[in-house]
């Protein structure tokens, strides 16, 4: 079920979407600005950067050689290379403006520091994506910092 407050087709890749990702609830947009304005942190600190494929992923990112299994194994899991959040999660959802999208950077659907609430997220995004379960928040991604000599889990 999708439900939009937008009017627009191609004010979507700006739009605030709120759906449920593979770990969690969660607002995902191209905007970043507008991301930071809605979980009122500072715009300086950067999002995660989701992407639908392995594919999609590489032709934006350099993956070091002796990592490129880790990647394509990887489940639930962000990694930092160069200072930079970058995660694969594929769409579940049957929702073509998400299928669409060859990036999108991704938070959790919350204030800053605080818990998921229903109504704050509804107030909040533009579009809300979601399937018969619903909305369930649920455990955070796996965080690791990659560099070409070692792997540091962080979260």
């Amino acid at each position: 079920m999708v439900k939009s407050k937008s009017t627009s087709r191609l004010s979507t890749i700006e739009s605030i979407i709120l759906t449920q990702t593979d770990t969690t609830v969660g607002f995902i947009s191209q905007n970043s600005t507008k991301l930071s304005q809605i979980k009122s942190r500072d715009a300086s600190k950067q999002f995660i950067k989701v992407y639908p494929n392995l594919k999609m992923f590489s032709k934006s990112n350099r993956v070091p050689t002796s990592k490129k299994s880790l990647f394509r194994k990887s489940k639930k899991t962000t990694f930092i290379i160069k200072n930079k959040a970058l995660r694969i999660s594929p769409v579940k959802l049957q929702s073509q403006i998400l299928r669409n999208s060859t990036w999108n950077y991704s938070t959790s659907a919350n204030e800053s520091g605080k818990g998921f609430v229903y109504t704050f997220c509804q107030d909040k995004a533009d579009i809300i994506i979601q399937d018969k379960y619903g909305l369930q928040e649920m455990s955070s991604s796996t965080l690791l910092k990659i560099s070409n000599t070692k792997i540091v889990r962080l979260r």
